[in-house]
């Protein structure tokens, strides 16, 4: 039996449905939550393998402690053989927990099915190398990179059963959260748009935030944009930021050094725009533009919004 852990606590998200489907590949799906996501979303979760979904709503979201507690019940109970998260903050933080907690082998940020021999595909040097790791325990965990592959939808709406653990205590408490709004998530976005220091000041930005929305793509920054108060820090890219790989990556005024790369460069195609020739970007580009970002970037837009409405 597989079992797909998911956060429910931000409601479904792209990389539950790509999660469930790795997880269907391999065979029948479990998926566990907790929290007070509504039966009727989390039913959905069938429609991408999921043969039905357990969820303990006693249990915080947000605390690691008990959800690990809440995953190895539900493991030994369901007769679990390989277990998977998707690889976001919460899946990095627990899925490490929970695999001493079980003495089971853990693939963090899996970006394949396992071959014929049981290997699976991870980037290793920053995204430099692929490497291959095979686990022998008897329960396996993986945590899958977001964007790895597609949601497929294969089934109808599956069952919601409510169960109840023994957490334990809460190892913390929460007093407020502050999350974003209306915004589409980084390491689940397919389009993004990025600027760096290129731009100047943050009064420019909007060319950017435009761009963004005619191609329905998120926004990202570069760190010393965020550092220095440009951009908020949730949309710092990079080795210390955010590791994504969307299908586009734009990126303005984007110099290039190698710990941006490092979070960027398992993104399908990038597109640099650059005043600068010899840009370290445009070696890891797979299209450049030389040029203004203050011209090149309204005659995207145009052209977008132009194609769009053809």
């Amino acid at each position: 039996m597989i079992l797909v852990y998911i956060n429910s606590s931000n409601g479904i998200s792209k990389s539950s449905y790509e999660a469930i489907t790795y997880g269907k590949k391999l065979g029948d799906v479990i998926a566990l939550t907790n929290g007070g996501a509504s039966s009727d979303e989390l039913s959905t979760l069938g429609q991408y393998g999921a043969s039905k979904v357990l969820v303990d709503r006693a249990i915080d979201g947000e605390d690691q402690k008990q959800v690990t507690n809440l995953i190895a019940s539900t493991v030994a109970q369901n007769n679990v053989h390989t277990v998977i998260f998707s690889h976001d903050l919460f899946g990095k933080s627990v899925a490490p927990r929970l695999s001493v907690r079980l003495k089971a082998g853990l693939v963090s940020g899996a970006i394949s099915l396992p071959d014929a021999d049981g290997c699976i595909d991870v980037n290793v040097f920053s995204g430099k190398a692929l490497g291959k790791v095979k686990v022998n325990t008897e329960i396996k965990i993986i945590s899958l990179l977001p964007n790895s592959l597609q949601p497929e939808e294969n089934g109808a709406s599956c069952g919601v059963e409510e169960i109840s653990c023994d957490a334990g205590a809460p190892a913390i408490k929460v007093l407020s959260t502050k999350k974003p709004d209306g915004e589409i998530p980084l390491p689940e976005a397919e389009l993004v748009v990025s600027a760096g220091r290129g731009l100047k000041g943050p009064e420019n930005w909007g060319m950017v935030e435009e761009l963004a929305g005619s191609l329905g793509a998120a926004t990202a920054c570069s760190r010393p944009v965020a550092d220095i108060g440009w951009r908020p820090h949730h949309e710092h890219v990079g080795q210390t930021g955010v590791a994504i790989r969307p299908n586009l990556y734009i990126a303005i005024g984007i110099s290039g050094a190698i710990q941006h790369l490092a979070g960027v460069n398992g993104s399908k195609v990038i597109v640099v725009v650059n005043t600068d020739p010899e840009a370290p970007f445009f070696k890891a580009a797979d299209y450049g533009i030389i040029g203004d970002a203050f011209e090149v970037v309204p005659r995207l837009n145009e052209a977008v919004k132009k194609f769009k409405a053809s």
